[in-house]
């Protein structure tokens, strides 16, 4: 029998894949080189879930693997019409970074509430300025993307106290549809994107969206830059149309230094960290190799994206 080649798109630190010793070829590739071994691969695992580079890859017809697996809860950028249209399965990271990401939100809106971002401020400039903070239990929030981490965002806002309101692609039991956004925006205290990428979604925070919240309402977006107009998300705040925003992705990555978006009062920058706590790497390993041993076995593989869609379907 054939040991069947795994390819790893590399990232440091490596995947630690010691289960899987003597059972799997392992091969190691980077953007310059993925093109040229793909072919050659039964297996791809794409660690480094920050590059585009399978998308520029990917061959078309011909050898590929049968099975891609990225380290990430989105798949947008490994996603291309080749990929897609052909019979390799394609898997992602799902329920490794739902809590975590709950957590990071819920810490972001308790923070707003709070005014935390302006106390440490004030701590800095040695000053003192009493003032009152707002109860976060009896607000309302929309989040705007069903799957798991959108359903855990929504259950943890809900232990604080706030009435959420969960919107997907489709209305069915406990979900809003698309066509109840924009009512849901306009009463919600905490707007927060939770949505994965896809043509439908992309731009969806845009000028006219922003224009319907309460000027008291924050907007945290923990799904893709790409779900908002960044320039019109810069005027939204600076001009108090909404009172401040949370962002933990963008459209380009890093932020450019020259981004008003560093420096504009009530908003919170930070680096695409909301899902990454202690030990997650480890995480995405383990579960990859969970996913290859069904895959070994011949079982039916968990986590398994619609290509056509670009995410797991089911939520």
């Amino acid at each position: 029998m054939t040991t069947p080649t795994l390819l790893v798109l590399d990232a440091e630190p490596l995947p630690r894949l010691g289960r899987l010793a003597g059972r799997v070829r392992i091969e190691h590739a980077d953007e310059s080189t993925l093109a040229e071994r793909l072919p050659h691969a039964d297996v791809l695992l794409v660690w480094d879930f920050t590059s585009h580079a399978v998308r520029r890859a990917w061959p078309g017809e011909g050898p590929r693997p049968r099975w891609v697996h990225t380290a990430s809860a989105g798949v947008d950028h490994l996603l291309c019409p080749e990929l897609a249209a052909s019979d390799t399965v394609v898997t992602n990271a799902r329920g490794v970074f739902d809590g975590p990401i709950a957590e990071y939100v819920a810490g972001l809106v308790l923070a707003f509430a709070k005014d935390l971002p302006r106390t440490l401020r004030l701590q800095r400039e040695r000053t003192w300025l009493h003032r009152e903070t707002r109860r976060v239990a009896g607000t309302r929030a929309c989040v705007v993307g069903s799957g798991p981490i959108g359903r855990a965002v929504a259950g943890t806002l809900e232990a604080l106290g706030v009435r959420t309101a969960l919107v997907g692609r489709a209305a069915r039991e406990g979900v809003h549809g698309p066509e109840d956004l924009d009512r849901l925006l306009a009463r919600a205290d905490w707007v927060v994107a939770a949505a994965p990428l896809t043509e439908e979604t992309r731009g969806m925070f845009d000028a006219r969206r922003f224009g319907l919240m309460q000027p008291s309402a924050h907007f945290v977006n923990v799904g893709r830059g790409e779900l908002v107009v960044e320039d019109a998300l810069v005027r939204a705040v600076r001009d108090r149309w909404i009172a401040g925003a949370a962002l933990d992705v963008f459209a380009a990555e890093p932020l450019a230094d020259g981004s008003p978006l560093w420096e504009l009062e009530g908003v919170v920058v930070s680096p695409h960290m909301s899902g990454d706590t202690v030990g997650w790497r480890d995480e995405l390993a383990a579960q990859f190799v969970e996913l290859y041993e069904l895959w070994e076995a011949g079982g039916p593989l968990g986590n398994v994206v619609d290509k056509r869609r670009g995410y797991v379907p089911g939520h």
